[in-house]
């Protein structure tokens, strides 16, 4: 399950070390209108900006920075001492996963997101390739010792009908059960997600 908080990296990401991050150069105009070092609030605009420009849906900013009642990352915390960021949405009915460490506040992590979907947006007005496809290397895969959520293991939809369910668990069963060639951790997931579909 993708989470605001705390930080949650897709599968396989490498992080960058710390002493390897930079310092961002993204920049806003103040109040006074005078340039200075991009805040929370402006990176949060910039990429929802982005994000409705591509139609993604389902947005999750996931951060070690604590979230308000709308799920986007509270103001006015002190910096982490981890800035890595991960913006999960859906883009064509697909999850997608954006992570950025490379910066060393997440503010700067935030903004180079928004930054990287704006020049994606540039590409695409060249007609090589839409911006679905050009997405397609920030496939979201579960999280390590993520847990797939029932309906993922039996094969069915969330809102599936009682019999629907019992047909797909026994039908897995069948494959995963150790004396058909399957495993114990294979049936132990079947079993858990049969447990979890009927309650």
């Amino acid at each position: 399950m993708t989470q605001a908080f705390p930080l949650l990296m897709p599968r396989g990401r490498g992080r960058k070390p710390a002493e390897d991050r930079k310092r961002g150069r993204f920049s806003s105009k103040n109040g006074q209108g005078l340039m200075t070092t991009v805040s929370l609030t402006v990176a949060l605009t910039r990429l929802s900006e982005e994000l409705v420009k591509i139609g993604a849906e389902g947005t999750i900013v996931s951060s070690n920075l604590e979230v308000k009642r709308d799920g986007w990352p509270r103001s006015g915390q002190r910096s982490p001492a981890d800035p890595g960021i991960c913006v999960y949405f859906n883009l064509a009915g697909k999850p997608r996963a954006m992570p950025c460490d490379t910066y060393d506040s997440v503010e700067a992590n935030i903004a180079a997101v928004a930054a990287h979907i704006e020049a994606t947006m540039a590409i695409e007005r060249h007609g090589v390739a839409t911006v679905s496809e050009m997405f397609e290397g920030f496939t979201a895969l579960p999280a390590p010792g993520a847990k797939k959520s029932w309906w993922e293991v039996l094969g069915v939809r969330s809102d599936a009908a009682p019999a629907e369910i019992d047909a797909a668990f026994k039908a897995k069963a069948k494959v995963a059960h150790p004396d058909m060639g399957g495993s114990s951790d294979a049936m132990a997931e079947i079993n858990r997600a049969k447990q979890e579909a009927c309650q």
